[in-house]
């Protein structure tokens, strides 16, 4: 029996996507705290928003848990990559507990601007969005009372502050680009002495991703984004991709997949966010090539060779 023909389908897998360096070290510090410690090993939150890598985690023995009232006072706790609040490692620090912090040095120097910012006397304006654990950790490195939060352009024009010419500003890491900038701009036209971060707090992985993805988008029929609904990056994938024009759909695997609303494109558009692994990509790649007479493209926008060290106490 003929087996109906595949209709050609070529696939623009942007690049850069997927892990992150800040991810591959928040990983690796639970495996070899797994290795150092045996398990189990907890972790305050997930270590990051991917499913797939937080399961896998499980299986070797990782515990998630979301407060550390949960977490055995004879066993060891990860914090996750977004960062925790100050009195996270205080509380653990009191009840003697061994614990290994995974935060993003990206964010961590989010932390420290903050701390010098309140030094200076300043009252900061923190973009970014509620209830995102990265949010929250950053809010926490300060005093209440001293840093306000701001999500949107509106938020700008009625926010209320102390004193309108001692202000400074800081952005969550994985923000969109575009839609940050806005935010800046109306900032500094109702706060003309704002003080500015010294260097971008977009993160440069989430600001690759969102450019490959617009080198892309306008060539492609339909773009996939695979990621988290909990991962902020991963949904700003798809506002890039609709804001230039082209329907984006997030997945968290394969199996995701709406193929009424996929259809039968010619171009389809593919990327990951910085917290999913690339055997996931390969994984949607064989769903389509199922259906699809599939021809790889790889469209390389800027090169990635950012690392970070791990916590002397795990490789010593």
């Amino acid at each position: 029996m003929m087996l109906p023909e595949r209709p050609p389908l070529t696939l623009l897998i942007a690049a850069p996507r997927g892990f992150c360096a800040g991810v591959d070290r928040a990983i690796r510090i639970v495996e070899l705290a797994l290795e150092r410690f045996g398990a189990p090993v907890y972790v305050r939150h997930e270590i990051v928003h991917n499913r797939y890598v937080v399961d896998r985690l499980r299986d070797m023995g990782a515990v998630f848990v979301e407060e550390l009232d949960k977490v055995p006072d004879d066993r060891p706790v990860v914090f996750s990559a977004h960062g925790v609040p100050k009195a996270v490692p205080n509380k653990a620090t009191e009840r003697g507990l061994t614990f290994v912090d995974a935060t993003c040095p990206l964010v961590s120097k989010v932390h420290r601007q903050a701390e010098r910012l309140i030094d200076e006397g300043r009252h900061i304006l923190f973009i970014g969005h509620a209830g995102h654990p990265e949010v929250i950790g950053t809010m926490g490195q300060v005093p209440d009372g001293s840093i306000s939060l701001v999500e949107t352009v509106e938020d700008v024009g009625s926010i209320v502050v102390p004193d309108p010419l001692n202000l400074a500003f800081l952005t969550q890491t994985t923000l969109s680009v575009d839609d940050t900038a806005e935010i800046v701009a109306a900032l500094q036209a109702r706060f003309p002495s704002i003080k500015t971060p010294r260097s971008e707090d977009i993160c440069y992985a989430t600001s690759n991703r969102q450019a490959a993805v617009k080198v892309i988008a306008s060539s492609c029929e339909r773009l996939l984004v695979i990621g988290s609904p909990k991962s902020s990056n991963s949904l700003r994938l798809v506002e890039v991709s609709e804001r230039e024009g082209t329907p984006a759909r997030l997945i968290q695997r394969a199996t995701d997949i709406d193929w009424d609303w996929l259809g039968t494109p010619k171009v389809l558009g593919l990327t990951a966010g910085a917290s999913a692994p690339e055997v996931l990509v390969r994984e949607v790649i064989e769903a389509l090539d199922a259906r699809f007479e599939v021809i790889e493209q790889v469209a390389d926008h800027e090169p990635e060779r950012m690392t970070f060290k791990l916590p002397r106490e795990l490789v010593a």
